[in-house]
């Protein structure tokens, strides 16, 4: 199969619209060819006149490895044009950064979840494209999640960096399909291009929704070192506005959960006495581990792993989002004055964290309910999943 930057690198037809005109180009680290060369390096090598670059979060070429870790603008020491961040004392393009290009390339692997704050930049390059009125081509890349829906739709309200829109925590779209669905529901008058990719089979096995054993993996963000990780994340993403532990500063970040003062056993066993169906997919399995950075750093945490690789992993059963709720859950039930809410500076918010993430309060008054039960989520789940379903079916790309 082919990403869209391979097409545009391969096919001069593609390229034709380019030529004359001044670009720049939106990207991070795992922005690569299937030769493994940058982006920017390879369309400059390909004769396309770059004028300016922008970084997300966690920078253009560098990682920065936390949320709130800013990057600054700097200038391009091969290519000699300015690289914007995004993701530093602004985190919308300025007026002054709009001006150096006519076209703006968009060249970002995404995970396919809401809170991945890549996809909230897309929102925003597109406003102040349409604001400028410059062209934006999204050249598109898997959605390593695949095609499946779950989790609440975020509430009216609720969005920040890490909530573009009303989409479920697991949507299912890729960014060039994210892209058109921002203009339709923002009626942006933007000219938007995606240059789609070729061959993309999300529902095929053993990668759905990645090609796995086709295209070398590169971290998007430096805690997303597999593919392992991008199917868990959409539930994982929620530890990140707790007292638990997601693994970072472990090997395994965000595929596993724990902390110094849990009985995991009995964590897991609870899970499996409220609603086991919720664990369908995948396998847990408690261990200890020792974060050398972020929460409980240097101490001994009792985990759980969340292991979705073959043999075990079924695409379709697996909820990632479930899972995790259903953790807390059991961990409320189990101790229900356990300090679970993690109450800090979160993505630039001061609302509590847990709420920002979930996009509404719902998910945390579900857990903090001892007469709430998992089928009380399930239905809300339920129909915000299937009015996502309908809703995303007239901008998807890949039949």
């Amino acid at each position: 199969m082919k990403f869209g930057i391979d097409r545009l690198l391969e096919e001069p037809a593609l390229r034709k619209p380019l030529a004359g005109r001044r670009v720049a180009l939106l990207a991070h680290p795992a922005s690569v060819s299937a030769g493994l060369v940058h982006s920017l390096d390879a369309l400059a090598a390909a004769g396309v006149k770059l004028t300016a670059a922008f970084g997300p979060q966690h920078g253009l070429r560098g990682d920065k490895q936390d949320n709130m870790i800013e990057s600054p603008d700097f200038n391009d020491p091969v290519h000699g044009i300015p690289v914007f961040s995004l993701y530093g004392k602004l985190r919308r393009p300025a007026p002054p950064m709009m001006e150096g290009f006519d076209v703006l390339l968009v060249d970002l692997q995404d995970l396919g979840c809401r809170v991945y704050t890549f996809l909230t930049t897309l929102r925003y390059v597109l406003e102040a494209a349409a604001e400028h009125r410059k062209s934006v081509w999204v050249l598109d890349r898997p959605n390593p999640a695949g095609r499946p829906i779950e989790g609440f739709k975020l509430r009216p309200g609720w969005e920040s960096f890490v909530g573009a829109g009303a989409l479920p925590m697991r949507h299912g779209l890729t960014l060039g399909e994210a892209a058109k669905w921002f203009v339709a529901t923002l009626k942006l008058e933007v000219e938007l291009n995606v240059v789609a990719m070729q061959g993309w089979k999300p529902d095929a096995a053993p990668g759905y929704g990645w090609p796995l054993g086709e295209r070398a993996w590169v971290n998007p963000s430096p805690n997303a070192p597999n593919l392992w990780m991008a199917r868990c994340y959409p539930g994982t993403v929620l530890l990140e506005g707790t007292t638990l532990s997601e693994g970072r500063g472990t090997t395994r970040p965000l595929e596993v959960l724990g902390a110094p003062d849990l009985d995991m056993n009995e964590v897991i066993k609870t899970m499996r006495n409220l609603e086991p169906r919720w664990l369908q997919g995948c396998r847990l399995r408690p261990f200890w581990f020792e974060p050398t950075f972020h929460k409980h750093a240097g101490k001994l945490c009792a985990g759980l792993q969340i292991h979705v690789e073959a043999p075990h992993y079924d695409h379709e059963a697996f909820r990632p989002w479930r899972v995790v709720a259903l953790a807390f859950k059991a961990i409320r039930s189990l101790a229900p004055d356990y300090a679970l809410w993690r109450d800090f500076p979160y993505e630039y918010e001061t609302r509590l964290a847990i709420d920002v993430i979930s996009g509404g309060s719902l998910l945390r008054q579900w857990v903090d309910d001892a007469d709430a039960r998992p089928g009380d989520l399930d239905a809300v789940a339920r129909a915000d999943e299937a009015a996502w379903r309908e809703e995303r079916e007239a901008v998807l790309l890949y039949r």
